[in-house]
């Protein structure tokens, strides 16, 4: 599945509102079950003659009983399903000016469609992705192609200090735990997929009484209904799948250094953080924001950009899931600043999660957060977006509404607690792909200081 249009990942940047006293109108949301038991979030909007839908159900790499298989699963969906093979749904879709894309994730596989809303386009757009979702061909021969080309890309992601990096990261942090595998696989797991393997994951993973429908755009409430039908009614009906493991909190502090001939040492930092229905959600993403999520005005940025000029980015950020996702740090520097950048990184961090930010610097995140809403539900693909990832983690259909509410109730308290609870930089994982100390032949472990 060629991915044109993310989905999973669109409210990591989370949403923001009004502010000021100026009221900014969100989206109403209509919500229903469809005969096949899949939830149906819609937004009716009929101001461009645009549709924009996406089905999304839990088939991430957290599933995977063989490394890559969800990701090649969801890649061979539109590569042929029913009577047409892959020439014949994408020269369809083209010829209608239309968009089938996806995204994946460790919890999720979504599948989302862009089409014009007048009916012949609407209709020819809808019944291929119908196919699509629900009579994938899953070609042996197709499959075999597919697994070459990923083993490819695999093999030189293996010779890149930033994917080197992250792969490293979610090993130190998860351990065994699911979301310690690469979405996409390692060489050696997907060398062992079979068709039959991508068979039976997509029978027990694609479900639809677990799917989301989101549906936003230049169609009435009736002709939404039929949407969701077309495309959940012949979804496989499977049993549920077993429930993931918890993620440990308390990780061993480990500093992994690892050679790369690299001109910069590329540095990731972090710990599992939070998960999407945390209750310190809001209050971890403002503080982050002030910590390193916001850009030139965050703490990180001046400490080790602005007043030390040790790299040219430095960044800090959550990527909640349905359990704990990471929180991470990053930045990359030159080998012989590498050590100095750590540690100044380090003690930001410490001071941060000790004193927690100051009153000035809350309010003007507050500002900036709150400001920017508008640029957040600017789009139907960002509605989309958001109606897909709160359909799937149960999140309140008022979301929207009291985003800034949310955000405007932080205090500096509350951050400092937070952060408390959540972040121990005593206890935080560090990988350096690129090390200044590379004088042995291999990666090199040591505890933190």
């Amino acid at each position: 599945m060629s991915v044109k249009h993310p989905v999973a990942g669109l409210l990591g940047a989370v949403l923001l509102c009004c502010a000021s006293g100026i009221a900014f109108a969100t989206p109403s949301i209509q919500h229903w079950q469809s005969r096949s038991g899949a939830k149906v979030l819609f937004v009716e909007d009929h101001d461009i003659p645009m549709l924009d839908v996406a089905v999304s159900v839990p088939a991430g790499s957290r599933y995977d009983s063989k490394s890559g298989l969800a990701s090649m699963t969801h890649e061979m969906l539109d590569l042929g399903a029913g009577d047409m093979d892959e020439d014949a749904i994408s020269s369809g879709m083209a010829d209608i000016g239309a968009e089938l894309g996806g995204d994946m994730d460790q919890d999720m596989a979504s599948i989302s469609l862009r089409t014009l809303s007048h009916d012949r386009e609407r209709e020819k757009a809808l019944s291929i992705m119908a196919k699509v979702l629900q009579h994938p061909a899953f070609k042996d021969e197709i499959l075999s192609r597919e697994k070459t080309r990923v083993i490819a890309a695999l093999k030189d992601e293996e010779t890149k200090p930033e994917s080197i990096a992250s792969r490293a990261f979610y090993k130190a942090i998860y351990g065994k735990h699911p979301y310690a595998l690469p979405v996409s696989g390692d060489v050696a797991g997907v060398e062992k997929i079979s068709d039959q393997d991508v068979k039976d994951f997509y029978l027990g993973h694609y479900n639809a009484a677990r799917a989301v429908v989101a549906i936003m755009g230049d169609v009435t409430p009736a002709e939404a209904h039929e949407i969701a039908e077309q495309l959940t009614d012949e979804l496989p009906v499977s049993k549920d799948v077993l429930p993931m493991p918890a993620v440990d909190m308390q990780i061993k502090a480990v500093e992994e250094r690892i050679p790369h001939p690299a001109t910069q040492s590329h540095i990731l930092m972090g710990a599992p953080g939070m998960s999407r229905t945390d209750p310190d959600y809001f209050t971890l993403y403002v503080g982050n924001y002030i910590l390193g999520g916001g850009g030139f005005v965050s703490r990180l940025m001046n400490e080790v950009r602005e007043k030390r000029g040790l790299a040219y980015s430095v960044y800090s950020y959550f990527f909640p899931l349905g359990q704990p996702g990471p929180f991470q740090i990053g930045l990359q520097t030159k080998k012989d600043q590498a050590d100095e950048a750590l540690r100044i990184v380090r003690k930001t961090v410490a001071d941060f999660v000790a004193n927690g930010p100051t009153e000035a610097e809350l309010k003007a995140a507050k500002q900036n957060i709150i400001g920017g809403f508008p640029l957040r539900i600017d789009s139907n693909r960002k509605i989309l977006g958001y109606l897909s990832v709160i359909g799937f983690y149960d999140l309140p259909l008022t979301y929207l509404d009291d985003f800034t509410t949310r955000v405007d109730k932080v205090n500096v308290s509350e951050i400092r607690d937070a952060f408390a609870r959540h972040i121990h930089p005593d206890e935080m994982a560090t990988v350096i792909v690129g090390a200044p100390d590379e004088k042995s032949g291999g990666p090199e472990h040591k505890q933190a200081e």
